[in-house]
């Protein structure tokens, strides 16, 4: 499917994780109908579905009060995705190395590692109310 302009599908959720499975949804048929193969389309789901449990356990501390905003971006060459909390934020250099050798048995801390290694471009953004991580993914391997 050839798409002339850029096309988005925004998402307003409770900091709940039974939205999981929308979203995975969401991911699925977005990723689909740009055209991914079935490879990508997996491992951008999984990285959209590590995102918002991030967002809702990490940065909302699952604090039911709290949104967690995730906005998919369809352009022609791209899909974009942002995931926006309303926790306190984090910096990203501080968060351990998933592969030191202290830290490959512990049973979590993987998440960012596996999103970074899926998409091909991966930002944190400190928001006024919140913190959003921007994950890209282009149609065509470079």
């Amino acid at each position: 499917m050839k798409m002339a302009a850029t096309n988005a599908i925004h998402m307003d959720l409770l900091t709940d994780l039974r939205y999981l499975d929308l979203v995975d949804q969401v991911s699925h048929s977005v990723t689909k109908v740009m055209g991914f193969d079935e490879d990508r389309i997996y491992w951008i789901g999984m990285s959209v579905r590590e995102g918002v449990i991030n967002a809702m356990l990490h940065g909302n501390q699952m604090d039911i009060g709290k949104r967690v905003v995730v906005r998919f971006e369809m352009a022609p060459s791209s899909l974009a995705v942002s995931i926006h909390d309303q926790g306190r934020g984090f910096d990203p250099a501080c968060v351990p190395n998933p592969v030191a050798p202290e830290n490959l048995l512990k049973p979590c801390g993987r998440g960012l590692f596996c999103i970074k290694s899926f998409m091909d471009d991966v930002s944190f953004n400190r928001q006024p109310d919140g913190m959003e991580i921007r994950l890209l993914k282009r149609l065509a391997s470079e």
